[in-house]
Protein backbone atom coordinates (compact mmCIF):
# COMPACT_ATOMS: atom_id res chain seq x y z
CA UNK A 1 0.00 0.00 0.00
CA UNK A 2 1.33 3.44 -0.94
CA UNK A 3 1.85 6.22 1.59
CA UNK A 4 -0.88 8.47 0.22
CA UNK A 5 -3.35 5.60 0.49
CA UNK A 6 -2.46 5.05 4.15
CA UNK A 7 -2.80 8.78 4.93
CA UNK A 8 -6.14 8.96 3.11
CA UNK A 9 -7.60 5.83 4.71
CA UNK A 10 -6.72 7.00 8.24
CA UNK A 11 -8.20 10.44 7.53
CA UNK A 12 -11.29 8.80 6.03
CA UNK A 13 -11.77 6.55 9.07
CA UNK A 14 -11.51 9.54 11.43
CA UNK A 15 -14.00 11.52 9.36
CA UNK A 16 -16.46 8.63 9.05
CA UNK A 17 -16.35 7.68 12.72
CA UNK A 18 -16.43 11.20 14.15
CA UNK A 19 -18.85 12.91 11.78
CA UNK A 20 -20.30 11.07 8.78
CA UNK A 21 -21.91 8.14 10.62
CA UNK A 22 -23.33 10.03 13.64
CA UNK A 23 -24.42 13.06 11.58
CA UNK A 24 -26.28 11.01 8.95
CA UNK A 25 -27.57 8.48 11.48
CA UNK A 26 -28.99 11.20 13.73
CA UNK A 27 -30.22 13.43 10.90
CA UNK A 28 -33.64 14.96 11.60
CA UNK A 29 -33.96 13.45 15.07
CA UNK A 30 -33.60 16.72 16.99
CA UNK A 31 -36.45 18.22 14.96
CA UNK A 32 -38.63 15.20 15.68
CA UNK A 33 -37.91 15.46 19.40
CA UNK A 34 -38.78 19.15 19.30
CA UNK A 35 -42.10 18.33 17.58
CA UNK A 36 -42.80 15.43 20.01
CA UNK A 37 -42.74 13.00 17.10
CA UNK A 38 -40.71 10.21 18.74
CA UNK A 39 -42.89 7.12 18.29
CA UNK A 40 -41.26 5.65 15.20
CA UNK A 41 -37.63 6.68 15.67
CA UNK A 42 -35.52 3.78 14.27
CA UNK A 43 -33.78 1.59 16.85
CA UNK A 44 -30.35 2.26 15.30
CA UNK A 45 -30.66 5.92 16.36
CA UNK A 46 -30.67 4.91 20.04
CA UNK A 47 -27.62 2.69 19.49
CA UNK A 48 -25.71 5.50 17.78
CA UNK A 49 -26.58 8.03 20.49
CA UNK A 50 -25.84 5.62 23.36
CA UNK A 51 -22.42 4.79 21.92
CA UNK A 52 -21.26 8.34 21.21
CA UNK A 53 -22.60 9.75 24.46
CA UNK A 54 -20.84 7.07 26.47
CA UNK A 55 -17.72 9.29 26.24
CA UNK A 56 -19.32 12.74 26.12
CA UNK A 57 -20.43 15.26 28.75
CA UNK A 58 -23.23 14.30 31.13
CA UNK A 59 -25.17 17.20 32.63
CA UNK A 60 -25.86 17.16 36.38
CA UNK A 61 -29.46 17.92 35.36
CA UNK A 62 -29.72 14.51 33.64
CA UNK A 63 -31.75 11.99 35.68
CA UNK A 64 -29.34 9.32 36.93
CA UNK A 65 -31.59 6.52 35.70
CA UNK A 66 -31.43 7.90 32.15
CA UNK A 67 -27.68 8.45 31.81
CA UNK A 68 -26.36 6.74 28.69
CA UNK A 69 -29.78 5.67 27.41
CA UNK A 70 -31.43 7.54 24.55
CA UNK A 71 -34.75 5.79 25.10
CA UNK A 72 -34.85 6.63 28.80
CA UNK A 73 -33.87 10.23 28.03
CA UNK A 74 -36.87 10.40 25.71
CA UNK A 75 -39.21 8.83 28.28
CA UNK A 76 -38.15 11.29 30.99
CA UNK A 77 -38.06 14.24 28.57
CA UNK A 78 -34.45 14.99 29.50
CA UNK A 79 -32.35 17.35 27.41
CA UNK A 80 -30.83 15.49 24.46
CA UNK A 81 -27.96 16.72 22.32
CA UNK A 82 -26.73 15.49 18.94
CA UNK A 83 -24.50 12.43 18.66
CA UNK A 84 -21.51 13.60 16.60
CA UNK A 85 -18.16 14.61 18.10
CA UNK A 86 -18.25 18.07 19.75
CA UNK A 87 -15.96 20.54 18.00
CA UNK A 88 -15.95 23.52 20.38
CA UNK A 89 -16.75 23.98 24.07
CA UNK A 90 -18.07 27.18 25.66
CA UNK A 91 -18.72 27.40 29.38
CA UNK A 92 -20.14 30.22 31.43
CA UNK A 93 -19.58 30.90 35.12
CA UNK A 94 -22.18 32.85 37.07
CA UNK A 95 -22.68 33.59 40.78
CA UNK A 96 -25.99 31.71 40.87
CA UNK A 97 -24.47 28.43 39.61
CA UNK A 98 -22.63 26.62 42.43
CA UNK A 99 -19.12 25.37 41.80
CA UNK A 100 -20.02 22.02 43.32
CA UNK A 101 -22.56 21.30 40.57
CA UNK A 102 -20.80 23.13 37.72
CA UNK A 103 -17.06 23.25 38.53
CA UNK A 104 -16.22 24.64 35.09
CA UNK A 105 -19.38 26.68 34.61
CA UNK A 106 -22.42 25.92 32.43
CA UNK A 107 -21.00 24.08 29.39
CA UNK A 108 -22.40 23.84 25.88
CA UNK A 109 -20.78 22.02 22.98
CA UNK A 110 -20.91 23.09 19.36
CA UNK A 111 -21.20 20.31 16.76
CA UNK A 112 -21.46 20.54 13.00
CA UNK A 113 -25.07 19.39 13.18
CA UNK A 114 -26.25 21.00 16.43
CA UNK A 115 -25.50 21.33 20.11
CA UNK A 116 -25.17 19.35 23.32
CA UNK A 117 -24.58 20.08 26.98
CA UNK A 118 -26.68 22.42 29.10
CA UNK A 119 -28.23 24.21 26.13
CA UNK A 120 -31.45 25.17 27.92
CA UNK A 121 -29.51 26.75 30.78
CA UNK A 122 -27.35 28.69 28.33
CA UNK A 123 -30.41 29.87 26.40
CA UNK A 124 -31.94 31.12 29.64
CA UNK A 125 -28.82 33.17 30.35
CA UNK A 126 -28.72 34.43 26.75
CA UNK A 127 -32.35 35.53 27.04
CA UNK A 128 -31.47 37.40 30.22
CA UNK A 129 -29.00 39.63 28.34
CA UNK A 130 -31.14 39.90 25.18
CA UNK A 131 -29.33 37.36 23.01
CA UNK A 132 -31.05 34.98 20.59
CA UNK A 133 -31.26 31.28 21.54
CA UNK A 134 -28.47 29.10 20.20
CA UNK A 135 -30.71 27.22 17.78
CA UNK A 136 -31.47 30.47 15.92
CA UNK A 137 -28.05 30.55 14.27
CA UNK A 138 -26.50 28.19 11.73
CA UNK A 139 -29.81 26.76 10.52
CA UNK A 140 -28.67 26.53 6.90
CA UNK A 141 -25.37 24.92 7.90
CA UNK A 142 -27.12 22.29 10.00
CA UNK A 143 -29.56 21.51 7.17
CA UNK A 144 -26.79 20.73 4.64
CA UNK A 145 -24.27 19.08 6.98
CA UNK A 146 -25.43 15.46 6.35
CA UNK A 147 -25.09 15.92 2.57
CA UNK A 148 -21.80 17.75 3.04
CA UNK A 149 -20.18 14.93 5.01
CA UNK A 150 -21.56 12.28 2.67
CA UNK A 151 -20.08 14.17 -0.31
CA UNK A 152 -16.79 14.69 1.54
CA UNK A 153 -16.53 10.98 2.33
CA UNK A 154 -17.16 10.09 -1.33
CA UNK A 155 -14.57 12.66 -2.45
CA UNK A 156 -11.92 11.11 -0.21
CA UNK A 157 -12.79 7.64 -1.54
CA UNK A 158 -12.52 9.07 -5.05
CA UNK A 159 -9.04 10.40 -4.23
CA UNK A 160 -7.96 6.83 -3.42
CA UNK A 161 -8.95 5.48 -6.83
CA UNK A 162 -8.76 8.41 -9.25
CA UNK A 163 -5.23 8.93 -10.53
CA UNK A 164 -5.71 12.05 -12.63
CA UNK A 165 -3.42 15.02 -12.10
CA UNK A 166 -6.28 17.05 -10.63
CA UNK A 167 -7.17 14.38 -8.07
CA UNK A 168 -5.60 16.50 -5.31
CA UNK A 169 -8.55 18.87 -5.60
CA UNK A 170 -10.71 16.19 -3.98
CA UNK A 171 -8.74 16.65 -0.74
CA UNK A 172 -8.80 20.43 -0.55
CA UNK A 173 -11.98 20.57 1.55
CA UNK A 174 -10.74 18.26 4.36
CA UNK A 175 -7.49 20.26 4.44
CA UNK A 176 -9.27 23.58 5.08
CA UNK A 177 -12.09 22.18 7.23
CA UNK A 178 -10.72 23.39 10.62
CA UNK A 179 -10.30 26.93 9.27
CA UNK A 180 -13.73 26.85 7.63
CA UNK A 181 -15.33 25.85 10.93
CA UNK A 182 -13.56 28.67 12.80
CA UNK A 183 -14.59 31.27 10.21
CA UNK A 184 -18.24 30.19 10.34
CA UNK A 185 -18.21 29.91 14.13
CA UNK A 186 -16.64 33.37 14.54
CA UNK A 187 -19.09 34.89 12.08
CA UNK A 188 -22.07 33.61 14.03
CA UNK A 189 -20.59 34.78 17.34
CA UNK A 190 -20.25 38.26 15.85
CA UNK A 191 -23.86 38.12 14.62
CA UNK A 192 -25.15 37.09 18.04
CA UNK A 193 -23.16 39.79 19.82
CA UNK A 194 -24.33 42.51 17.43
CA UNK A 195 -28.02 41.59 17.29
CA UNK A 196 -29.06 42.02 20.89
CA UNK A 197 -32.81 42.29 21.53
CA UNK A 198 -34.91 44.50 23.79
CA UNK A 199 -36.31 41.61 25.80
CA UNK A 200 -33.14 41.34 27.90
CA UNK A 201 -33.50 42.21 31.57
CA UNK A 202 -29.86 43.30 31.53
CA UNK A 203 -28.93 45.75 28.77
CA UNK A 204 -25.45 45.52 27.28
CA UNK A 205 -23.85 47.15 24.25
CA UNK A 206 -23.11 45.13 21.08
CA UNK A 207 -19.93 43.11 21.56
CA UNK A 208 -17.82 40.35 20.03
CA UNK A 209 -18.08 37.16 22.12
CA UNK A 210 -14.78 35.47 22.86
CA UNK A 211 -13.85 33.02 20.11
CA UNK A 212 -10.83 31.52 21.87
CA UNK A 213 -9.89 31.99 25.51
CA UNK A 214 -11.56 33.59 28.51
CA UNK A 215 -13.89 36.57 28.39
CA UNK A 216 -16.37 38.60 30.38
CA UNK A 217 -20.04 39.37 29.62
CA UNK A 218 -21.82 41.47 32.25
CA UNK A 219 -21.31 39.55 35.53
CA UNK A 220 -20.61 36.28 33.67
CA UNK A 221 -17.20 34.79 32.92
CA UNK A 222 -16.91 32.81 29.68
CA UNK A 223 -14.44 30.15 28.55
CA UNK A 224 -14.24 29.22 24.86
CA UNK A 225 -11.87 26.46 23.73
CA UNK A 226 -11.59 23.73 21.09
CA UNK A 227 -12.82 20.28 22.03
CA UNK A 228 -12.17 16.72 20.86
CA UNK A 229 -13.78 17.15 17.46
CA UNK A 230 -11.60 20.11 16.54
CA UNK A 231 -8.39 18.18 17.22
CA UNK A 232 -9.77 15.39 15.05
CA UNK A 233 -10.37 17.98 12.31
CA UNK A 234 -6.74 19.08 12.57
CA UNK A 235 -5.58 15.46 12.32
CA UNK A 236 -7.76 14.96 9.24
CA UNK A 237 -6.39 18.17 7.72
CA UNK A 238 -2.75 17.17 8.27
CA UNK A 239 -3.30 13.63 6.97
CA UNK A 240 -5.10 14.99 3.90
CA UNK A 241 -2.25 17.40 3.19
CA UNK A 242 0.30 14.60 3.54
CA UNK A 243 -1.81 12.45 1.20
CA UNK A 244 -1.80 15.20 -1.44
CA UNK A 245 1.97 15.69 -1.35
CA UNK A 246 2.61 11.95 -1.25
CA UNK A 247 0.37 11.22 -4.23
CA UNK A 248 1.83 14.05 -6.30
CA UNK A 249 5.28 12.67 -5.56
CA UNK A 250 4.12 9.23 -6.73
CA UNK A 251 2.65 10.74 -9.90
CA UNK A 252 5.94 12.47 -10.73
CA UNK A 253 7.78 9.14 -10.47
Amino acid sequence: MKKYQIFTIVALLLLTFSYTLPVIGFNGIMERIKNHDTKDIPTYVAKIWDFYHSFQYVSPNTPKSAIGSFEKMLDLKAEIGVASMPVWRVSLEAPNYPKEAFPDGIPVYFHFDGYSGDVQEMNTINHYIGMYPMEHGGQFERSVVPYFFLALTLMMIGFLYYDGKASWLLMVVPVVLPIAFLVDYSGWLYWYGHNMQEWGAFKIKPFMPTVFGDGKVAQFTTHSYPHTGFYILIAISILSLLAIFSKRKEQKK
